[in-house]
């Protein structure tokens, strides 16, 4: 290791893979059709390079076929790079693939004497752990069953428990958290973050990015084989999410350009981007169809003064204007929301309509809304989120970071927001 305090380290790794066109099958083929064996080689990586620090949780993000699959099986060396070199200190744990090392004839439990043998275990320390494996995995019933019997879910329970009781010093994990019913979904998270906390090193590949955002200090986003872009998931997820949009956006252009239409779309669903309107900060992110947008958003005092710096338990006004196309006779209703992120893309909070009121609201041709709220966030920089939904999901329009404030306080508060808090003694 370069720095004794990574975990991982990979330096200018590049992998690629030889695709076949018409590959010959049998000796006979290959003797007759000779050009048939026609291939190229393709890059999926094209020189990247990161270091994971002992005790960190990073997030690979980027489109199908990007290349971050490939980067988990290359550090689980189930791959082994063209060119480039990986470190790893520590004994590793992976989740690469459902159900992988697992014989189908075999039971749960004979399963899992084979598969924490994979992972470097002794038989003395599998016996030591297995009860807590079992109990964990809440397949008491079924341990002693073929796992050829298991549902999928079944299946992610009993490899995820092995995995996470190695004792591992670096766990991988490539979308494995997909499945599974929602309260073992919450338990595994809930023992990711215990494991993290006893200095375990996590890298997750996952499209489910909220739960890079709760685990993981870092994203890297893999695009074409590099990494285009790391930092705070939050900020990194936003940023590939709006390219993401331009790409559908181009999509649909070129759509209409083929078809030689002359306008726009009435799908909304296919409804081109708009521009950065001038209120939005410039690092703004816009996405949605644009059959609703949004045409001003102000913060506000209680005097309904326009201002950027407030004061802890201050009151905060947010002042919406929108407009939408032929409202009336589409008879729109939709659910209009905030969220306010600190700068570190830390989710301090969200709702919006149906939350507080528990239904939509009809949508105008041109209207308004006046959202207030008494500020308990402490000092620090924060942005602004907000967004318009139909009914059925349908994102009209949502623009991230559309706002930035500041928060002050002479008070020595200590986190994320003020509670309302009182003494006693005696």
């Amino acid at each position: 290791m370069t720095n004794p305090e990574n975990a991982i380290e990979v330096r200018d790794v590049r992998k690629k893979f030889r695709i076949f066109y018409d590959r010959s099958n049998d000796l006979k083929d290959r003797i007759l059709f000779r050009n048939r064996n026609h291939y190229e080689d393709r890059w999926v990586l094209n020189g990247i390079s990161f270091s994971v620090k002992k005790g960190e949780a990073i997030g690979l993000v980027g489109h199908n076929g990007c290349g971050k699959s490939t980067t988990l099986k290359l550090l689980t060396k189930i791959l082994y790079p063209d060119q480039g070199s990986i470190e790893m200190h520590g004994r590793v744990s992976s989740l690469i693939e459902l159900g992988a090392g697992f014989h189908p004839d075999m039971t749960g439990r004979e399963n899992i004497y084979t598969n924490a043998s994979i992972f470097g275990l002794t038989r003395k320390e599998i016996e030591k752990r297995m009860e807590e494996i079992i109990q964990f995995s809440e397949l008491e019933e079924f341990i002693d069953n073929p796992v050829r019997t298991y549902s999928s879910g079944m299946y992610m329970r009993l490899a995820f428990s092995v995995a996470i009781h190695v004792d591992a010093k670096i766990l991988l994990i490539d979308e494995i958290l997909a499945v599974g019913d929602a309260n073992f979904q919450k338990k595994c998270f809930d023992k990711l973050r215990e494991i993290k906390s006893h200095g375990t090193t996590i890298v997750i590949v996952s499209h489910a990015l909220g739960q890079i955002e709760q685990i993981c200090e870092t994203s890297y986003w893999i695009e074409n084989g590099l990494i285009r872009e790391s930092g705070i998931p939050k900020l990194v997820h936003d940023h590939y999410l709006q390219h993401m949009e331009d790409k559908r956006t181009e999509q649909l252009e070129k759509q209409h350009r083929e078809e030689g239409k002359e306008q726009e779309d009435q799908n909304p669903e296919t409804s081109e981007k708009s521009e950065l309107p001038a209120f939005c900060e410039k690092t703004a992110i816009r996405m949605g169809t644009q059959q609703v947008v949004f045409t001003d958003a102000q913060l506000r005092d209680q005097n309904n003064q326009k201002q950027y710096i407030f004061d802890t338990e201050q009151e905060i006004k947010i002042f919406l204007q929108y407009h939408a196309e032929n409202a009336e006779n589409l008879k729109l209703k939709g659910n209009f929301g905030y969220g306010i992120f600190r700068e570190d893309g830390l989710h301090c909070y969200g709702t919006n309509i149906v939350i507080e009121t528990g239904d939509y609201i009809p949508i105008q041709e041109n209207g308004e809304l006046e959202i207030t709220f008494r500020n308990s966030l402490l000092p620090a920089r924060y942005f602004l989120d907000i967004a318009v939904h139909s009914h059925d999901g349908v994102i009209y329009d949502d623009i991230r970071q559309v706002l930035s404030f500041v928060v002050s306080s002479a008070k020595q508060d200590i986190g994320v927001c003020r509670l309302q808090t009182e003494f006693s003694w005696r």
